[in-house]
Formats: structure tokens, C-alpha cells, sequence
């Protein structure tokens, strides 16, 4: 029981901190920063931040060849690619209807979850899941419509990050981690995130000088980019230790937050249909329940009573 009730605190906090990157991701493209300049420097700061904190660790920094399809997935799945849409749909949407969009990561996450054979089939999550879809029902209805000028091709468009996230997130259960820890992971697939996005950023025009000067956007993505770091490394800890569907979850918490954080940051309103809709998605969260507490053992995926495929459970 404490252990379940410890795997929802940690649910809760990184999807708090995710949910503040939201309204600062509005606030980094609010001067016409574009994608791939802003992803870059914000796979800059990870680095830092992430590769001192493993060096304090006492942790090596890994970039060896055996990893690479390893970081190369993480890279695009879990940063690249999905920051691409984010930040495109970001100019456009309001932050509380980008919140709105994070929670699809569980209605994604779990039918490849089964297709991966990573979670077995239970009706109850499937009525969660159903939760959260009725809950961005609520929430983009005519009653909480979009911003003026927006249209719903951003929000098909915003959509691909979380289906990418819920990708990755199944994959990382499906293959471990190598041995590797969740810092270790996500610094290496930074570094060749950076090596995708500099060339991109310079020859597209959207590379960003830093010696242009450092405003509230640019100090935005700074500190978006260190929070998504530190809870995008617990994101891949969640999953090896709970599954991929449950660590899913936090995109309710990232929804319900970033609307919060959007009201606070940028002075966005909504409808009583939003806070129905949350209510929904709470339970939603609620009746996905977690699976048996799992050890990440590197490398392989555990079933749902704690042990590797190929192994029997101990008596």
C-alpha cells in the first residue's frame, strides 16, 4: 500500500512540473521563436543539467555504440519529434487546451501497450481511458471553444506529441533500459537530439542567438526546459517501475495543472466545462489502476507479476 501510495505522489509531482511547462512553452514562442531553434536550447540545458547531476552522482556519462538505438528512439519519440508539433501547436492554442491534449498519452499508451503485450487487458482501464476521452469532449466543446484564429487542425496536430510520448513510453517498458539509469538515457538521446536540431535550426533560419540578449521567452524555455528534464527522467523510472499505462497517467495531472498553471501564468478563463471535464478525468485516473509494483530489471520487460518473462516467480 505505500508503495502504491508513493508511485501516485511521484505521479503527482512530475506531472505538476509538467504541467508548468505548458504556459512557459506559450510564453517561449510568444516573440516567433520557432521549433527546432527552441528545441535545441532546450536540449542544451538538459545536458547541463542532467549530465552534472549524473557526474554528482558518481554515474558515468554513457555514448557507447551498443546504446544507440536505445538513445536514438528516445531522442526522437520522447523530444525531437514531439517538440516539433508542441511547440507548432503552441503558437496557435491556448495553454489550457494544449493541457487538454497531454491527457490522450493514456488513450494512446494503452492499445499499443496490449499490441506490445506489455499490460493485459482489463476492462476498467479501458472505462479510464474512456473517462479521459470524455473528459476532452467536455473540455473542447462549443462551450469551451478554441481561441479565436485557432482551428482543430492544431489540436489533430497537437495530438501527435502525446501519440509519440505514448509510443516511447511502451517501448522504454517493452526493451529497459540497458542497464543504463533514466538520467544517463536521456542525457545521452539529448546530445543526439542536439546533433539533429543545430543543422536543422541554422539551415531553416530559426537558430536562435543567445548573444541577441535573454528575455522572459528565452528565460521561459530555460526554465521549462530544466523542469522537463528532471520529470522526463522520472517519467522513464516510472515506467520501468509501474508500466507504461500507469506512468500514462500523468497526463491527467499534467492536464489539470497546466490549466491551473495557464490561469495563474497567463491569465486564461475557461467554462464550468472545464472543471467537469477534470473532474471526469480524475476518475478517469482513478480506475486506471496500477499493476503490481515492479524492479526495473535494465534491459527487459517485466509482466505484470514482477518478474522477467523467461523467469518464474521466486517461492
Amino acid at each position: 500500500m505505500m508503495e502504491r501510495i508513493g508511485l501516485y505522489a511521484v505521479l503527482f509531482l512530475m506531472g505538476t512540473g509538467w504541467g508548468l511547462t505548458i504556459p512557459l512553452a506559450k510564453v517561449a514562442v510568444s516573440t516567433g521563436h520557432k521549433p527546432f531553434g527552441l528545441i535545441f536550447w532546450q536540449l542544451v540545458t538538459v545536458v547541463i543539467l542532467l549530465g552534472s547531476i549524473t557526474v554528482l552522482r558518481g554515474k558515468p556519462l554513457v555514448f557507447k555504440r551498443e546504446y544507440m538505438p536505445l538513445f536514438v528512439m528516445v531522442a526522437l519519440c520522447g523530444a525531437v519529434l514531439p517538440d516539433i508539433f508542441y511547440y507548432l501547436a503552441a503558437m496557435t492554442l491556448t495553454g489550457g487546451v494544449m493541457s487538454i491534449t497531454t491527457s490522450t498519452v493514456a488513450m494512446f499508451s494503452l492499445p499499443i501497450a496490449l499490441a506490445l503485450g506489455n499490460e493485459r487487458f482489463e476492462a476498467s482501464r479501458f472505462l479510464g481511458v474512456g473517462c479521459g476521452l470524455l473528459g476532452i469532449i467536455l473540455l473542447v466543446g462549443p462551450d469551451a471553444s478554441l481561441s479565436e484564429g485557432s482551428s482543430g487542425i492544431w489540436v489533430l496536430i497537437a495530438l501527435l506529441a502525446p501519440l509519440l510520448y505514448a509510443t516511447e513510453g511502451n517501448l522504454v517498458s517493452k526493451w529497459g533500459t540497458q542497464g543504463l539509469d533514466p538520467m544517463q538515457v536521456i542525457f545521452s538521446a539529448s546530445l543526439i537530439g542536439m546533433a539533429i536540431t543545430l543543422p536543422v535550426a541554422v539551415g531553416t533560419g530559426q537558430w536562435i542567438n543567445p548573444l541577441d540578449g535573454v528575455g522572459l521567452p528565452e528565460l521561459a524555455l530555460v526554465v521549462g526546459a530544466m523542469v522537463h528534464g528532471l520529470v522526463y527522467a522520472c517519467y522513464v523510472w516510472l515506467v520501468g517501475r509501474a508500466g507504461s499505462v500507469f506512468a500514462a497517467q500523468t497526463s491527467y495531472v499534467v492536464t489539470a495543472t497546466g490549466v491551473l498553471w495557464s490561469m495563474g501564468l497567463l491569465s486564461e478563463s475557461y467554462s464550468a466545462w472545464v472543471w467537469l471535464a477534470l473532474g471526469v478525468m480524475m476518475l478517469g485516473m482513478f480506475l486506471v489502476q496500477p499493476r503490481a509494483v515492479r524492479v526495473l530489471v535494465p534491459g527487459r520487460a517485466m509482466e505484470d507479476d514482477g518478474h522477467p518473462p523467461d523467469e518464474a516467480p521466486r517461492t
